[in-house]
């Protein structure tokens, strides 16, 4: 490959020596520590922050300094010289590499954050607590990585805590990841006893001794592994080898003709193996004392791919199937992805984007196929954290921040209007959770609507819309800390001061038959009347597939420009619901049938027709209603177990397992969403604040009679007047 021709003259870093990585994790994993240990050691900074002390790089929104927790993700652009294998971390090459890295929250609620990082990302960096092993929401990021294929390496952090078992870490990535992972480091000592590392790959010890901090960093030794080690480095490398040639021709033929494959040799293999997400490679270290952070720098730029070793991006021209590539290349013209909008109180309305292809200087324009409408780039900037920093170009595999421009959403494409193509964007998940909101003086009503809005621009699984029936404001979220979070925002940033209602449940409703519907909508009493006829058949889709419309009207029963007027109708009745007033969720709709009047019909009419044919039919078909229910983990000492099980079975949840832990308990367990509210301070209370719990979405179930009748009644309540 011609990387010249790649690569343009003036960029300082070539493609090659790029990496777009995301540090992701379960919550408290040490996602932001490690972080904060890597730009340290990359020279970005020279004073460590500790997210304790609220001064960390990536956390620098107040709400993240002050509750020691990642809200949203922060890009930061990073250097590092990498040292040569010739001389094994004694000498230097003269050319960096550049690391582009996305530390994003661990927190449920703020999954929106993981989900486009993941979106634009090269490759990741999960982080997995030495203790816990792999925890709930590290199996959602896992996925969410494997969704948009991203290769990574997995960082054992927190060795140095009582009861940090790598074995026990690295089996349960295989067991419930169903990764093949296999360890590049092993650990010398644990807990309060782990001093270093082994390098499997080149078979030597590093050791940080005391962890003195010296002028290049941390003192570390590398030196030859302790005799009472060697035989587990050993079968180490041997296991290594064999999960490799398991995959890898250019090993197998070694290992079959029995020929010594030098460490660079290995190196290359299980980098292709994880460039195609074939192997996870597996480190370990800790982040908060400062070991084996270097290692892990080492191993993003030795086994991580750069935009390079990953497939092209693929898009589609606006309006066809077909599919078009977007290779990385300076020369070509330009693509990019807008995946994250932020509002900056210094410089406004800040838009993140990924580069494919080509280049953006200040001054060009640039075009958005959805909008089909040009702007001019005033502005350029790559962030670091809370800082700022100006840039003239923007070069493809590049991550950098525009400054100004109007009519984005995230997943918006943009590019060069010669190059009229769209990029899959990234999806979200709905909210589950819904509130009302009202500010505590009339004054505040416009300025919160416009906070609320410009908060929905940013983030996906945000909500905001009024109840028509009740004329409330109502906020839509992933969860209580997600809502929290909004309105603390809407105090800081835009100076309202709100008052919220109790949370809602958002239920969704459902059938389990197939059934026909009619609705007609008539006002014909002298003069210009109203006339609307359309006939639907409903069934149940595939859960999780979403709502179907089809037109399957043959010969005219109704004209052609009045069918999607039916449709909208259609649309609204299942937005608004028919059973409780919740949204309808899996269901096949078909229109098969209707009548016209040559003069009286309209499209209003039409779609009065749809919204009463829709009913109509849900009526008929079994209607049900369905709850969000909730994975949620909890980790408690012994002796609290058995209470902590009786309050999980009183808030009607299933217990999915029970694991011991060196004198701790996980249970695991899915509760109804509805009876989760307050559990926080009820675990507090149970465990005298020892244990901890997280949880996340798992699936929708039907609500049980017992509840059905409750929320029913609360619905006929409601001050509404439904068809």
């Amino acid at each position: 490959m011609d990387t010249k021709a790649i690569n343009s003259p003036n960029r300082q870093y070539t493609l090659e020596r790029t990496r777009n990585i995301g540090i992701a994790a379960h919550i408290d994993a040490g996602k932001t520590t490690t972080t904060e240990r890597i730009l340290f050691y990359t020279g970005l900074i020279h004073k460590i922050g500790d997210v304790d002390d609220g001064n960390t790089v990536t956390d620098w929104m107040e709400q993240e300094r002050e509750r020691g927790i990642t809200i949203t993700s922060a890009a930061v652009t990073c250097y590092w010289t990498q040292k040569k294998e010739a001389g094994l971390y004694k000498t230097f090459d003269t050319i960096p590499h550049r690391i582009n890295i996305i530390d994003t929250p661990g927190h449920v609620d703020f999954t929106a954050e993981v989900e486009r990082s993941m979106r634009v990302l090269d490759g990741a960096v999960a982080v997995f607590c030495g203790v816990a092993g792999v925890q709930p929401q590290s199996e959602t990021v896992w996925r969410q990585a494997t969704k948009y294929k991203v290769p990574r390496i997995a960082f054992v952090n927190k060795m140095d805590r009582t009861g940090a078992n790598f074995d026990n870490a690295v089996n349960d990535m295989r067991k419930k990841l169903g990764a093949y992972a296999f360890p590049i480091y092993l650990p010398i000592g644990a807990e309060d006893y782990f001093e270093g590392v082994i390098d499997i790959v080149n078979q030597k010890a590093i050791s940080w001794g005391s962890g003195e901090v010296v002028n290049e960093g941390l003192k570390y030794d590398v030196k030859e592994i302790p005799e009472a080690l060697k035989a587990r480095s050993a079968a180490a490398l041997a296991e290594l080898i064999e999960a490799v040639s398991n995959k890898d021709d250019v090993i197998a033929e070694l290992v079959l003709e029995e020929k010594p494959i030098a460490p660079e040799i290995l190196k290359a293999a299980i980098r292709r193996l994880t460039c195609k997400i074939e192997l996870v490679p597996v480190l370990c270290g800790s982040a908060f004392k400062k070991k084996g952070v270097q290692c892990l720098v080492d191993a993003v730029v030795d086994y991580l791919p750069s935009p390079m070793d990953i497939p092209a991006a693929t898009g589609h021209v606006p309006g066809e199937d077909a599919k078009i590539e977007v290779a990385p290349n300076d020369s070509a013209k330009f693509c990019s992805l807008a995946f994250k909008l932020w509002t900056d109180p210094y410089a406004g309305k800040l838009v993140f984007f990924r580069v494919y292809s080509g280049q953006l200087k200040k001054g060009d324009t640039i075009y958005n196929p959805r909008t089909r409408k040009r702007e001019r780039v005033s502005r350029l900037m790559i962030i670091q954290g809370g800082e700022r920093k100006d840039i003239d170009c923007a070069h493809s595999g590049d991550i950098a921040a525009l400054v100004g421009l109007r009519n984005i959403t995230t997943g918006d494409t943009l590019c060069d209007e010669s190059f009229d193509i769209m990029l899959e964007p990234p999806t979200f998940p709905e909210p589950v959770i819904s509130m009302a909101i009202e500010p505590k003086t009339k004054g505040d009503r416009d300025k919160m609507s416009e906070g609320l809005q410009r908060l929905a621009e940013e983030d996906p699984t945000f909500r905001c819309f009024t109840n028509e029936e009740t004329s409330q404001l109502i906020i839509a979220g992933m969860g209580e800390l997600h809502l929290e979070i909004i309105r603390d925002r809407l105090l800081r940033e835009f100076k309202v001061d709100a008052t919220a209602g109790a949370p809602q449940i958002a239920y969704r409703e459902t059938i389990t038959a197939a059934a026909e519907g009619e609705g007609k909508f008539i006002r014909q009493s002298g003069g210009r009347g109203q006339y609307g006829h359309a006939c639907v058949e409903v069934a149940p889709n595939e859960p999780g597939k979403g709502v179907e419309v089809v037109n399957g009207i043959v010969g005219g029963a109704i004209p052609r420009e009045y069918i999607p007027a039916v449709i909208d109708g259609i649309e609204e009745a299942i937005r608004s619901g028919v059973y409780a007033g919740y949204q309808v969720i899996d269901i096949k709709v078909e229109i098969v049938d209707g009548s016209f009047h040559e003069v009286d019909s309209n499209e209003l009419a039409f779609k009065m027709a749809g919204i009463f044919a829709l009913k109509d039919a849900f009526r008929k078909a079994n209607p049900i209603l369905l709850e969000p229910i909730m994975k949620v983990e909890v980790n408690t000492p012994d002796e609290y177990q058995g209470d902590l099980l009786g309050d999980i079975n009183r808030r009607r949840g299933r217990i999915t397992g029970i694991e011991a832990k060196s004198g701790s308990t996980n249970l695991n367990a899915e509760v109804p969403l509805a009876e989760m509210f307050g559990y926080a301070t009820a675990i507090r209370s149970l465990s005298k604040g020892r244990a901890s719990y997280s949880m996340e979405p798992f699936r929708f179930e039907q609500v049980p009679n017992s509840v059905l009748t409750q929320i029913l009644d609360a619905a006929k309540a409601r001050p509404a007047a439904r068809s």
